[in-house]
Formats: C-alpha cells, sequence, structure tokens
C-alpha cells in the first residue's frame, strides 16, 4: 500500500486484517530454509555478522529475534512486534524519503527455527523464522532471519537470507533504487543486531 501521509495505528489494524486471509505472493514457500542456490529472474541475498561468542550472547540473540530488534528504526518499523510464530500476519511500515511516499508491506511468518543440529564435528544451535510475502507486497519473495551458535568455536552468528523479485510496477521501475534500499535494511539489520548484543553485555 502506497501513501501520501503516515498511517494511523487505525488504518494499519484495518489493513493487517484485509490481509490475514490472503494466499502468499510466491509459490516456493520455505525456499529460505536451506542456502539455496541463485534461481534465475530472482535476487538472492545473503549477509552474515558475527554478533560475539558464547551461550548468552546467543540467548540475548534469540531475545533480540523475538522481538524484532533486527528491524532498523532508521528505515523501517514492523507493525506491531509479537514472538514469531508460523502464520503471524506482520505489516512493515516504510518511509521512502526520496519518494515522498509512506508504505505498507504485508507479509506472514512461514516457518521458525529452534534447533540444535549436528553438522560433523560440529553441533550448532539455530534459531530464527522467516517470513514471506502477501499480495499487497510491492516485492515477492521470502526473507529469514536466523541467529546460530557454533558451540565447535563458541562463534555466534546473524545470519539473514532474502530470496525475492520485483511484483508492483513502481517496483520495477525503481529497480535500482528498490535494490539499494534492500541493501541498506540488510547492512542496518546486521548492526542492530550487534548493536543490541554489545549493549545487553554492559
Amino acid at each position: 500500500m502506497f501513501l501520501l501521509r503516515k498511517p494511523s495505528d487505525t488504518q494499519i489494524h484495518e489493513y493487517v486484517g484485509r490481509q490475514a486471509n490472503q494466499p502468499f505472493s510466491y509459490d516456493q514457500r520455505s525456499c529460505t530454509r536451506d542456502s539455496p542456490e541463485p534461481r534465475r529472474g530472482w535476487n538472492t541475498d545473503h549477509d552474515r555478522v558475527r554478533l560475539g561468542h558464547g551461550e548468552a550472547v546467543f540467548q540475548r540473540a534469540r531475545e533480540a529475534i523475538d522481538a524484532w530488534r533486527m528491524f532498523p528504526t532508521e528505515i523501517a518499523t514492523l507493525c506491531w512486534p509479537s514472538p514469531p510464530r508460523e502464520g503471524l500476519n506482520v505489516c512493515v511500515l516504510y518511509w521512502a524519503r526520496p519518494l515522498r511516499i509512506w508504505l505498507l508491506f504485508a507479509a506472514r511468518v512461514v516457518y521458525v527455527v529452534d534447533e540444535a543440529t549436528p553438522r560433523g564435528a560440529k553441533q550448532v544451535e539455530r534459531y530464527g523464522f522467516a517470513y514471506g510475502t502477501l499480495p499487497d507486497h510491492p516485492e515477492r519473495g521470502e526473507e529469514r532471519f536466523l541467529v546460530e551458535w557454533d558451540r565447535n568455536d563458541d562463534a555466534v552468528y546473524y545470519d539473514l537470507l532474502a530470496i525475492s523479485q520485483p511484483r508492483h510496477w513502481l517496483a520495477r521501475i525503481g529497480y535500482p533504487y528498490t535494490r539499494y534500499e534492500q541493501s541498506r535494511f540488510r547492512r542496518l539489520s546486521g548492526e542492530a543486531m550487534q548493536h543490541d548484543s554489545e549493549s545487553r553485555r554492559r
């Protein structure tokens, strides 16, 4: 949804309600569950940042994921953060400054990850989720937010994977700007998780 004025909470609630029963706008659900091979016609973006070491850092990172603190306030506002669960409908409020318009992006949680996975000699704890786009979103695709604790070297990482392509004609026309904003979101998201981890250690 494209708006000339910032929407009220009531408008946002009504918008989420209208999107609640809509299907996903792409076919390959759970395409982010593993690191996929690039798909023709789709953008595959993968960013990974180290948050620190140890179980305490991992637990703080889990709490940040549950509170959606990986969403950088400089670029987006989540309406409204609840602990992720499969089927949860959310929307993202975004101010497109160069265009001077507000955008509401509709999405739904596809799956949640909460596991300790043996990987050869390693034992890796993983926690996070992915959400997918609904028909009113200007893009189509899926994005995964994940934290990992590798007990082999005790390192904790934040891992963001997105598979997308433009859906709305404005997103196609403004493709370079869209790609810039997607890259900016991933960078700021990693910084938000690093800052959250560091501030809670003090």
